[in-house]
């Protein structure tokens, strides 16, 4: 099943979340945040966070966001070098 809704996503049950992140989603990067590292994946029209805790060692949350402001804990991971601006 394709995940396009950013409502139906977060409508879904936490197991769904799980499901659609692995069979939908592109992986984009990941960042640290205290003891947990949060992976950002792109599904559609929308992203997902999925924040894991390394010291559980389980998925603590999935969440989505679809506008700009979701994206600047992001900036600093991005490089243009390579595209020779």
């Amino acid at each position: 099943m394709s995940m396009r809704s950013i409502e139906v996503f977060r409508l879904s049950s936490f197991e769904k979340k799980c499901d659609l992140v692995i069979a939908d989603s592109y992986y984009i990067t990941s960042r640290k945040l205290a003891d947990k590292k949060i992976y950002l994946y792109h599904i559609g029209e929308f992203f997902v966070e999925v924040h894991y805790s390394s010291v559980d060692k389980r998925v603590l949350m999935i969440s989505a966001f679809d506008d700009i402001a979701g994206m600047e804990p992001y900036v600093e991971n991005v490089s243009l070098r390579e595209l020779a601006l």
